[in-house]
């Protein structure tokens, strides 16, 4: 499953609570070298990465959520991890939101079976501060200073292009936003969740409104118009695509991530990727720290590990863009196959703001379903 954020309101709260309830863990708090591990803004405060090591290891567990195997190389992150440590990951309801993330943190505060750290979409982050606690990880000065909170509450990890994909035995490609409002594409064209709450689905309309305002996303407004004229012509299809969705013809034309959509064509026989010509959309996830962590050294260790090289690579090998891509680069550390494979980005980005982000998501709050109701 590639889906990040499958959209089954309290039904989903309730799995995510039912999922976690299994897993053990120990009290967070001050751990036997006199390390709080909850408050550590890095693992100097442990007296290094050996001591957090050895910290994490005793607590023995990580809960994480929200991160399917095929997504960015998810299982085999975490079976990296798990090699390298020893510490087992408890992972939860791989198909909620970002948004979903937040309310099983909110849901399950105080118990030792709540999230210990987060991978989201950058609006819903955006909107989540308090839920964070900050962590600089012992690389820190490799991610550029745009790509991170000052002091760590959220950091950028990993970015792809805004896509389509399509089965080439059932529609030609298309190369423009409104080839897609054509009578091949009726009741063909989905996206990957519902914007208001799943990042994916966001970057889609955020697409389109860039396409469709001259470049700009200051204003989402031009994105919303074209996904309520692809619902009028009856092109826009309301079901949230799954490889299963797609592999049975279901969900025939997909916006989605380029590392999602390049997973499926691995996959699926006819299934082809495209980015459009002009200005292409990238947004990247992002990790952070459980404020509230049951396992707060375990948590922070698993922060080193994401930017390390050793699982950088591994989001890159998926076809998702490494935040310390250019320190890999420079530090000949990256893998240099997977670089080729993958290609560079588009020369022509637009990447949301942190205030163009809370616009679009308000604007999207307001008028989204309106527009495809």
């Amino acid at each position: 499953m590639f889906r990040k954020r499958h959209l089954a309101g309290i039904a989903a709260i309730a799995a995510v609570a039912i999922t976690l309830t299994g897993c053990a863990g120990s009290d967070p708090g001050t751990t036997a070298g006199g390390t709080d591990a909850s408050t550590a803004t890095s693992a100097e405060a442990f007296g290094g990465i050996d001591a957090l090591v050895t910290a994490a290891q005793a607590e023995g567990q990580l809960n994480v959520i929200a991160l399917p195997e095929t997504w960015a190389n998810y299982g085999q992150i975490i079976s990296a991890f798990e090699d390298k440590y020893g510490i087992t990951v408890n992972s939860a309801d791989p198909d909620v939101s970002s948004a979903e993330e937040i309310t099983a943190a909110t849901n399950l505060k105080g118990q030792d079976t709540a999230p210990d750290v987060f991978d989201l979409g950058t609006a819903v982050a955006l909107s989540s501060l308090d839920f964070f606690a900050p962590y600089q990880v012992a690389n820190w000065d490799e991610i550029p200073a745009d790509n991170k909170e000052t002091t760590g509450l959220w950091v950028n990890d990993y970015t792809g292009s805004m896509s389509i994909g399509y089965n080439s035995n059932v529609v030609e490609a298309p190369t423009s936003l409104d080839d897609l409002l054509g009578e091949s594409f009726r009741g063909k064209v989905a996206i990957n969740g519902d914007p208001t709450q799943a990042g994916a689905a966001f970057a889609a309309i955020g697409l389109a409104a860039a396409q469709e305002g001259g470049g700009s996303l200051d204003d989402f407004q031009p994105g919303i118009d074209f996904f309520q004229k692809l619902n009028q012509a009856g092109n826009f299809l309301p079901v949230d695509p799954t490889p299963a969705t797609i592999a049975s013809g279901e969900t025939p034309v997909v916006f989605d991530w380029s590392y999602n959509n390049l997973s499926v064509a691995s996959t699926v026989d006819g299934w082809k990727v495209t980015t459009l010509p002009g200005v292409a959309y990238t947004s990247y996830y992002n990790q952070a720290v459980n404020v509230d962590a049951p396992h707060p050294a375990a948590a922070r260790l698993w922060q080193e590990f994401i930017f390390s090289p050793e699982a950088q690579n591994l989001y890159l090998a998926a076809g998702a863009y490494p935040v310390t891509l250019p320190a890999l680069v420079d530090a000949g550390t990256v893998d240099q196959s997977a670089l080729d494979s993958v290609g560079e980005l588009p020369s022509e980005l637009v990447t949301p703001t942190e205030a163009q982000s809370t616009a679009g998501a308000a604007l999207l709050a307001e008028k989204w379903a309106a527009a495809i109701g």
